[in-house]
Formats: C-alpha cells, sequence, structure tokens
C-alpha cells in the first residue's frame, strides 16, 4: 500500500537512497533538506526529477521544523512515515571535541530528531496510526574509538527511540530503528573533526590514529562490495512493508561482520525488556494499538 512520507537529510547519502527506493515501489515521498535553493539546489532537482517533492527543512531550527513538517503534509495530503535520517558523523580523539563540537552533533543527531518528531506526531497521533523510523547505527549500539561524539549522539538516539516505542505505541505509533555499519557514501568523506587542534602535541603520535584508523576501514570498505548503502534503503523499504503493529523494533543492516554480534545484542536486549515490563505490569505498552494480524 502507497504511503506518505518524509525524509529528512534527503540531499544525499542513505536519505536520497531512501527517497528513490520508496518512491520506485509507488510511495508518495516528501525529502527534506537545508539550502535548496543554494548549495543543495542540484541535489533538489534531481530528487524532483525522480518524483519526490522537496521542502527546506534546517533541524536545528523548532521554526524551520515546524513550518517544513505542516509544508510536507500539505503537499502529500496526509503522512504515514516519518523517516529521521540527517545527521553528522565525526572523526577524532573524543578529548579534543570542544563543548561547542559535542553541542552541535547532538543538536541534529538528536534535538533534531525530537523536534522533527514533535512536529509530526500531533498528526499522527489524532489520526491513530503512523510509523516514525529512526536512521541510527551499530555505534548507538557499541563504541569504537575515534567517534565519539556520534557514538554518544547515537546510544541517546536509541534510547530515544525506546521511549517513544512505548509512550506512543498506545495512539497507534510505531517506532522503528534501521541500525548501519559503516557505508562508503558521502557521508564518510564530511565528517566532523575537532575544531581545537591545539592539544596535538601532547598526543604525540597518537594523534594520527584516527586518521590512520579511518583509512583502514575505508579500504576495508572497498574490498567488500556486499556492503553496499543501497542495502539501507532496502531495509527501510522491508521494514515499511511489514505488518502494522508487527515491524521489527530494531534492523540490522551490515556486511563487515559487526552486524551479527549486535543482532545477538538485540536479542538478548528484547528478552530483558520484555522481562522487565512483564514484572512491573506493563508489558502491553510494548503492543500497538490497532496492530494488524502478521501475514
Amino acid at each position: 500500500m502507497s504511503k506518505k512520507v518524509i525524509i529528512t537529510g534527503a540531499n544525499g547519502g542513505f536519505g536520497q537512497l531512501i527517497v528513490n527506493q520508496l518512491l520506485a515501489e509507488g510511495h508518495q515521498v516528501v525529502g527534506t533538506m537545508r539550502a535548496i535553493e543554494g548549495r543543495n539546489a542540484e541535489n533538489a532537482a534531481k530528487l524532483r526529477e525522480a518524483g519526490a517533492q522537496v521542502v527546506e527543512m534546517d533541524v536545528t531550527s523548532t521554526e524551520s521544523v515546524d513550518q517544513g513538517v505542516a509544508k510536507s503534509i500539505e503537499l502529500l495530503g496526509g503522512l504515514d512515515v516519518v523517516v529521521n535520517n540527517a545527521g553528522l558523523g565525526v572523526l577524532g580523539i573524543q578529548e579534543q571535541f570542544t563543548p561547542e563540537d559535542f553541542h552541535r552533533i547532538l543538536d541534529i543527531n538528536v534535538v533534531g530528531v525530537h523536534r522533527v518528531n514533535r512536529a509530526a506526531l500531533p498528526y499522527l497521533r489524532k489520526q491513530g496510526k503512523g510509523v516514525i523510523v529512526y536512521i541510527s547505527s551499530l555505534l548507538g549500539r557499541m563504541t569504537i574509538p575515534f567517534y565519539g561524539p556520534y557514538n554518544a549522539s547515537k546510544w541517546a538516539l536509541e534510547a530515544l527511540a525506546e521511549n517513544n516505542r512505548v509512550e506512543l505505541s498506545g495512539f497507534g505509533i510505531e517506532s522503528v530503528l534501521i541500525e548501519p555499519g559503516g557505508f562508503p557514501t558521502n557521508f564518510m568523506h564530511s565528517l566532523v573533526t575537532p575544531s581545537d587542534d591545539s592539544r596535538n602535541a601532547e598526543f604525540g603520535d597518537f594523534q594520527h590514529a584516527p586518521k590512520a584508523t579511518f583509512e583502514g576501514f575505508e579500504q576495508a570498505m572497498a574490498g567488500n562490495p556486499e556492503q553496499d548503502p543501497k542495502n539501507v534503503a532496502l531495509a527501510v523499504s522491508s521494514v515499511l512493508a511489514q505488518p502494522h503493529g508487527n515491524r521489527s523494533f530494531r534492523t540490522v543492516v551490515d556486511k563487515m561482520g559487526m552486524g551479527t554480534h549486535i543482532e545477538g545484542y538485540n536479542d538478548h536486549l528484547a528478552k530483558v525488556t520484555e522481562g522487565i515490563y512483564t514484572a512491573f505490569g506493563t508489558d502491553g505498552m510494548l503492543k500497538v494499538a490497532g496492530a494488524e494480524a502478521e501475514a
């Protein structure tokens, strides 16, 4: 069934791929981004040519988000799905990131998602049905060095999704997490580095470790054609095709050897969560109102 979808951060990377995949399947899509008349004019034109509508939105501005979501709903004639994709990656020694660096990253990766949700949820709650998709990361389930602020933001995003999952389930609103590994997209080449390099000398040769580690991972990705970023778009499509109320809460997307371990962790956490909610008599909050029968 065709759905009406808003996707943030649609100017490139996973966002653009998700837009194109959903359009190919007959969904109605609004892609949002900043600077659609400026630096992203070409990306906006490509999405329009593919059949999407494009709306200006800066997820760091509540006013921009409120206006962008309202405009998107108007253009779509409704709303079924919000895909929170906009985000920033990082590379560097965590200590070297300034508080201002952290604020910028968290404002986009976490607070920005909350802004978008707050703008969309009154509409979804009123109609008694909807899906919120969060593009998270395997680094929201574990940490690896030199991605500190990003790790922190994705762990926070996972918690945000967990809370919305149970607080909104009674209103027929479903929460879904997509957890990709690292993929060769433009995201990997626009990573935020520490704005303060005054401590470099204190780290000696270790200051070069982030760059060396990243280059090694890039080589590993280049040698693994299965790590195709289109897999993330296909994962979003697959989850949206599942019966409402019975969608996979977490979906891992990775062919680099990390995903299998995280899937085991996710399965264990699901059992722990169900056990604790059952013990407190709140396990009904894990079920989405109006859930459809599984095919």
